[in-house]
């Protein structure tokens, strides 16, 4: 008989996985891990809540739950990389680096160590075994599809990974919970980076750093207002900017169209659809794919370069190792440095990057503000 070590975060899609693993025949076991360190006399992190809940589903699916601490790796590995990226005016994504440091590096790690064949997580993703290779596959329910966040993830640690739900729904998996009494069956989806909780972003991020402030400019060149710190701030944002209601100013809403952080500037421009908002073209580095590199150095695939996003024609142009152009046919809205683009074919998941510089020459396209 197998052993799975299924990872436990106390929320409805683990706690299912654990289930249907469980009437598969596997020998299942749970294992509750603990990245940040919950203690900060804030009352917001839900941890120890989450560990009460996972303590209960194993109870009544009648399977050990164990508790590793991995706050001093993830500090290392995930959250000092967040931090540097903000200090760097960019804007991080750390659920993709947590999935390859930590639930697939350290955690299989872990898992092996106490016998495991193989791990679990609840991540609506799915993995195949064609020719020999593992493949990252989409989740059939395209709304909850996470494969975004595993690109990362070597083919090396899928080859020793289970997704149970990546054939379901949301609504199927809740359905399940509830049909087997689990307390958590109804329990909301966290969202948002884990170790911030219900904290308001910016007085988190003023814990560890010292924000300077610089002036809000225009895109016409005029000063605006005041921030408070370009950390504060992602492309595309409109809600904090506090410049409303400018003598001579037109109605329409502001957002951030830039970032110049050698001169500690935010410039905001009108409209939603404002062209300064859209790239057509994008430079990404730390590439990673998951099974080859692939052949031909330009080729063309759809791209994904935020979570829930339509796939996405562009061509790619490999620079090294390392390093790839991305062109896409249609101009992207808040192309952000900082966060990922992953690259498909169809189905399948190829790999991804760090998205670095982005252009546009707006060429063969023009949007009136709005």
């Amino acid at each position: 008989m197998k052993k799975v070590i299924v990872g436990m975060s106390g929320g409805v899609d683990s706690s299912v996985a654990a289930l249907l693993l469980k009437k598969q025949g596997f020998d299942v076991e749970g294992l509750f891990m603990k990245n940040w360190e919950e203690d900060d006399g804030t009352g917001l992190c839900t941890a120890n809540q989450d560990l009460d809940d996972a303590k209960k589903v194993c109870k009544r699916i009648d399977i050990n739950l164990s508790v590793a601490n991995f706050a001093v790796e993830y500090w290392d590995t995930v959250f000092s990389s967040f931090l540097r990226e903000y200090s760097l005016g960019r804007t991080p994504n750390p659920d993709i680096l947590c999935n390859k440091e930590i639930k697939f590096k350290v955690f299989l790690e872990y898992a092996e160590s106490l016998g495991a064949d193989y791990i679990a997580t609840g991540h609506y993703s799915r993995c195949t075994l064609e020719n020999g290779r593992s493949m990252l596959l989409k989740a059939v329910d395209a709304d909850k599809d996470q494969s975004y966040f595993l690109y990362a993830v070597p083919e090396s640690s899928l080859s020793k990974t289970i997704f149970p739900l990546g054939a379901l729904s949301k609504k199927e998996v809740r359905q399940i919970a509830e049909d087997n009494n689990f307390d958590n069956s109804k329990k909301k989806d966290s969202t948002g980076i884990c170790f911030i909780g219900e904290r308001r972003f910016r007085d988190f991020l003023s814990n560890y750093f010292t924000c300077e402030k610089g002036p809000i400019v225009s895109d016409k060149g005029e000063k605006v207002g005041e921030h408070q710190g370009l950390m504060y701030f992602t492309l595309g944002q409109r809600q904090g900017l506090g410049i409303g209601g400018l003598k001579n100013a037109d109605c329409g809403a502001w957002y951030t169209l830039e970032k110049i952080v050698e001169t500690n500037t935010l410039v905001v421009g009108q409209g939603a659809n404002h062209p300064r908002l859209y790239s057509d073209h994008l430079r990404a580095d730390s590439l990673h794919w998951i099974n080859d590199k692939p052949s031909e150095s330009s080729f063309c695939c759809n791209a994904k370069s935020r979570y829930r996003q339509a796939d996405q024609n562009c061509r790619v142009e490999l620079v090294d190792d390392e390093s790839c152009n991305v062109f896409f046919d249609q101009p992207q809205r808040a192309l952000t440095p900082g966060q990922s683009v992953v690259f498909y074919e169809g189905e399948l998941c190829l790999g991804g990057g760090i998205i670095g510089q982005v252009s546009s020459e707006y060429s063969n396209w023009s949007n009136a503000y709005s």
